[in-house]
């Protein structure tokens, strides 16, 4: 596929950057992205999701006026509604940005609610993909959550990687379960209250169910459809499933 030479640059500078911060803990690497590498210009998407408390309690000890941005699809469950609430108030977080789908999409796209159960590429991109988009367009970095051991589609994540017109930035590329579950022991922070339920990760409450035993932290995640990612990864147009 034919690359633009920004998009080769923003490839370079995202290789540049992995190299420069190998080895470095996950939370130097937020300090220098944050405060170095793009000042004013980065942002944390956040889900609030099972393990999202770790990253967002990172940053605010860095800095709480970063944006945060939450996709709120209008179908996420209750509890990860509450979660968001608690932690925001918990960790002082001072610049929430809540995102939502455009009503005239979800009328002309979605308009009874059930778009889920007949086509989840389609309602992801039209309730998380769009949506997120055009809250990126301020930034030129933004911060995930995500890691390799979540999914085997996510085996080869990089610590820094080129998006379209952006840079992502995952801190806890190299974090397994552990880690993140002595992260939370350390610093005393508030767990998902589905985690106890059987839910590793927590997505719109349609299309996620609870994992069993061995399955992968991500399986719950629209089970049985062959679908992997939510859209909002996306390459020169393209969705990224890993």
């Amino acid at each position: 596929m034919y690359q633009t030479s920004s998009s080769l640059e923003r490839a370079d500078r995202a290789a540049g950057l992995a190299a420069r911060h190998a080895g470095a803990g996950a939370e130097a690497v937020l300090a220098a992205a944050i405060g170095q590498d793009f000042p004013g210009r980065i942002g944390l998407v956040s889900s609030f999701g099972t393990e999202a408390a770790v990253l967002l309690h990172m940053v605010s000890r860095i800095d709480p006026y970063v944006p945060v941005i939450f996709l709120d699809t209008w179908k996420h469950f209750p509890e990860t509604l509450a979660y968001r609430d608690r932690l925001i108030a918990a960790f002082g977080l001072c610049n929430i940005q809540t995102v939502t789908p455009r009503p005239a999409a979800l009328e002309a796209d979605d308009p009874d609610g059930t778009l889920h159960g007949r086509d989840p590429d389609r309602c992801c991109h039209v309730r998380k993909t769009l949506p997120m988009l055009a809250a990126l367009r301020s930034l030129d970095c933004w911060i995930t959550g995500r890691k390799r051991h979540q999914a085997s589609s996510r085996a080869d994540l990089a610590l820094f990687e080129a998006q379209d017109r952006w840079i992502k930035l995952n801190p806890l590329a190299d974090w397994t379960g552990a880690e993140t579950a002595a992260y939370f022991a350390a610093h005393d922070l508030p767990p998902h209250p589905l985690a106890a339920q059987g839910y590793p990760s927590v997505g719109c409450a349609p299309c996620t169910r609870a994992v069993a035993e061995g399955e992968d932290a991500r399986a719950g995640r629209w089970a049985e459809s062959g679908k992997t990612e939510c859209g909002i990864h996306i390459v020169d147009g393209r969705i990224v499933r890993g």
